[in-house]
């Protein structure tokens, strides 16, 4: 189903975007953030719960909306224990690891996902020239299947595909490991497959005729 030059392509929106995160990250933060190169996965998106841990495990979703040239969702998943690891060091913050979320952290969660989330829109615009925006992001703890379920309740139907890049932090977040998932309407997949592919030619022809 999809081309070698595709899955290429996706890998490299994998690894600017993560890049693009870190780099916003660690000006927010004011440390040095590293990833490991993340891993790009085309996988079916009712298989996704299952990579997250399980329908019944808790996480953190933070959901945000594609709209432009082409329309989709973003789903950011992370485990509840990197959640509160997150929102301490965002927050500078040492809480009671059993209470609820308290308004400051889940601020801090839903701007950590609108940094993320904004980063790897750019860079899939800037390497298929779509032009492209994400709406404000929404926060929620729950069981993964009930968090995976939830763009279904608003737009009542998704893609069948998910684009799933798993990153993981190695330094400045050590250890913290998050599932950044976009999930096209199936009408605009076949334009993002076909922006990714002609793009991504005309780049190579121009790297081969001495552009940059």
């Amino acid at each position: 189903m999809y081309t070698d030059l595709e899955i290429d392509a996706l890998k490299e929106i994998g690894n600017i975007g993560a890049g693009n995160a870190a780099t916003a990250l660690s000006m927010m933060l004011s440390k040095k953030i590293t990833i490991k190169v993340p891993q790009v996965r085309i996988i079916p998106f009712n298989e996704v719960s299952e990579l997250v841990g399980g329908p019944e495990k808790l996480v953190a979703g933070i959901f945000l909306r594609i709209s432009g040239d082409i329309d989709g969702n973003i789903l950011i998943i992370i485990s509840e224990q990197d959640a509160r690891s997150l929102t301490k060091i965002l927050l500078n913050y040492i809480g009671d690891t059993n209470c609820d979320l308290p308004e400051m952290e889940e601020s801090a969660l839903t701007e950590l996902g609108n940094i993320i989330g904004s980063s790897y829109i750019a860079a899939l615009s800037e390497l298929t020239r779509l032009s492209l925006k994400v709406s404000v992001p929404s926060l929620a703890i729950d069981m993964a299947g009930a968090i995976i379920s939830f763009p279904l309740s608003l737009y009542g139907y998704l893609g069948d595909t998910a684009f799933l890049i798993e990153t993981e932090f190695v330094e400045g977040l050590a250890g913290i490991k998050l599932h950044y998932l976009m999930i096209p309407d199936d009408k605009s997949l076949k334009q993002l497959l076909k922006a990714i592919g002609v793009s991504t030619f005309e780049h190579n022809n121009s790297r081969r005729d001495g552009g940059i």
